[in-house]
C-alpha cells in the first residue's frame, strides 16, 4: 500500500515533472533513433516538395507554375524556405537519412516545448508519457517528413510566448506558423480572445496596430518574392480554402458515406457547427477572464477601465488559460473539419493529453479515450469504426473541456459581482 501511496504521490505531484521531462526526452530520442534505423521509410510528399522546390531554385516565382508529383504547391512561402534549405542540406532531397535526422531533431524540439508549455499550465506528471508513445505521431515525423512538423512546431513555441506574456514575439511566431501552413489559422480566434484580454485592454488602438503590423508584415515580407511575380496567384494557392478533398483519403469522416461527403449541404452543415462551437466557448468560457459580457468587454477598446481593472483582468490571462483556449479552438477545428488526413494528426496528438485532463475525467478513462484515439489514426485505410472513434473521441474531448473548465473564471465572476455590491 505504501509503494501504490507513492506511486500515486508521483504521478500528481508537478514537481515529478523536472526530472520525468527529461527522461522522457532522452528515451524518446533513443527511439527516434531506433525507429530510423529500423523502420523503412515511406515517400508521400517529400519527392514533390523536393520538385516544386527545384523550380524555385530555377528562378520560378509564380504559384500557378509550380508543381510536383502529387500536384501543385498549395502551401505558403515558409513552407518553400524551409524544404529548400533541407534541400541544400540532404543533396536535393536525396539523402534520406539525413532528412530524417533533422526531423528527429524538430520532433524532439516539439517535445520539448510541448513538455514546457505543460509544465507551465500546472499539468501533472501521468500525462506526460502519452506525449511520447504515439505510433502515428512518430511516423509523421521521422518515416513521412510533413511539412505539418514545422508549422505545429512554431504553433506551440508561440504558445509559449504568450504563457511568458512575450505578447508581440508570440504574435510573429503564430504568424511564422500561418506562413508554413495555414492549419494554424485554426487557432486564431482563441489567440485574439488571449491577445486581446492579456494585452490589447488599456491601450488599444496602439498596441493592436503593432500586433497587425507584426502579423500581416511577416506573412507579406515571406510572400513578397512571389507577390511581385503574382500576387492573387500566390494567394489563391497558399490560401485556398475551398479546396476539395478527395474521400479515398478522409479519416474522420468515412461513415457518413461519399455522397454525404462531398455534398455542398455537409460542408455547410460543418461551417455552422465549426462557429457555433467558437461562439459558444467564447460567450461561456473564454471572455471569463475579465468577469464581463463580451458586449462590455468589446466596450473596453474604445472607453478603457481603470488601470487596476485592466491589469486584474491581464493578470488571469494566465498559461493555464492559453493553453486550454488555443487547443480547444483547434481541438474544435479539427472536428468540424472537412476532411482531415493522417498527418493533420501532428496538430492532435500533442495537445490531447492536456484537454483530456482538463475535461475532469479519472486518468483511467483519459489513458482510455487517448489509446481509442491512437487506435483509430493508426487504421489504414480508415474504415467507418475508425472514422466514427476520430469524430467521437474528439466530440467527446471539446464537451468535456467545456464541462471541466466550468469553474475556471469564476473568481473574476465574483469580484465583479462584489464590487457591484459595494
Amino acid at each position: 500500500m505504501d509503494l501504490i501511496r507513492r506511486v500515486t504521490r508521483l504521478a500528481v505531484d508537478r514537481r515529478t515533472t523536472r526530472w520525468l521531462g527529461p527522461a522522457l526526452l532522452l528515451a524518446d530520442a533513443v527511439l527516434c533513433g531506433l525507429i530510423i534505423k529500423k523502420v523503412a521509410y515511406t515517400e508521400i510528399d517529400w519527392r514533390a516538395y523536393m520538385e516544386q522546390v527545384e523550380q524555385y531554385r530555377k528562378g520560378e516565382r509564380d504559384y500557378l507554375h509550380i508543381r510536383g508529383g502529387t500536384g501543385p504547391l498549395v502551401y505558403p512561402a515558409a513552407h518553400v524556405y524551409i524544404y529548400d534549405s533541407l534541400y541544400r542540406l540532404t543533396d536535393g532531397g536525396l539523402d534520406i537519412v539525413t532528412a530524417q535526422w533533422l526531423f528527429a531533431g524538430v520532433y524532439l524540439g516539439t517535445l520539448l516545448i510541448v513538455m514546457a508549455c505543460y509544465r507551465r499550465a500546472g499539468a501533472p506528471p501521468y500525462i506526460f508519457p502519452l506525449l511520447v508513445l504515439s505510433k502515428r505521431l512518430h511516423s509523421i515525423y521521422l518515416l513521412r517528413l510533413f511539412n505539418d512538423c514545422f508549422a505545429v512546431l512554431a504553433l506551440f513555441v508561440a504558445i509559449y510566448a504568450y504563457q511568458r506574456r512575450q505578447w508581440v514575439l508570440g504574435s510573429a511566431l503564430f504568424s511564422l506558423g500561418v506562413g508554413i501552413k495555414m492549419s494554424v489559422l485554426l487557432a486564431l480566434p482563441a489567440v485574439a480572445m488571449i491577445v486581446y484580454q492579456g494585452h490589447l485592454i488599456g491601450r488599444f488602438l496602439s498596441r493592436v496596430t503593432i500586433h497587425a503590423v507584426v502579423m500581416l508584415g511577416l506573412q507579406i515580407l515571406l510572400a513578397w518574392p512571389f507577390m511581385r511575380t503574382n500576387a492573387l496567384g500566390y494567394f489563391s494557392r497558399a490560401f485556398e480554402f475551398s479546396r476539395s478533398f478527395l474521400f479515398k483519403w478522409t479519416v474522420n469522416w468515412r461513415f457518413v458515406g461519399e455522397e454525404t461527403f462531398g455534398s455542398p449541404a455537409f460542408s455547410l452543415t460543418l461551417l455552422i457547427l465549426h462557429v457555433s462551437l467558437l461562439g459558444w466557448f467564447t460567450f461561456t468560457r473564454w471572455i471569463r477572464p475579465s468577469g464581463r459580457s463580451i458586449t462590455e468587454l468589446a466596450k473596453m477598446a474604445i472607453v478603457p477601465p481603470p488601470p487596476r481593472v485592466q491589469q486584474s483582468i491581464n493578470s488571469r490571462i494566465d498559461a493555464r488559460y492559453i493553453l486550454t483556449t488555443v487547443l480547444a479552438a483547434n481541438a474544435i477545428g479539427m472536428l468540424c473539419a472537412r476532411s482531415l488526413h493522417y498527418q493533420f494528426y501532428a496538430w492532435l496528438a500533442w495537445g490531447t493529453p492536456f484537454l483530456l485532463w482538463r475535461t475532469g475525467f479519472p486518468p483511467i478513462v483519459q489513458y482510455l479515450l487517448w489509446a481509442v484515439q491512437e487506435w483509430a489514426w493508426n487504421v489504414y485505410p480508415s474504415t467507418d469504426a475508425s472514422s466514427r472513434a476520430v469524430v467521437g473521441i474528439l466530440a467527446i474531448m471539446v464537451a468535456g473541456v467545456w464541462t471541466g473548465t466550468r469553474a475556471d473564471g469564476t473568481k473574476a465572476r465574483d469580484i465583479k459581482h462584489n464590487r457591484s455590491r459595494r
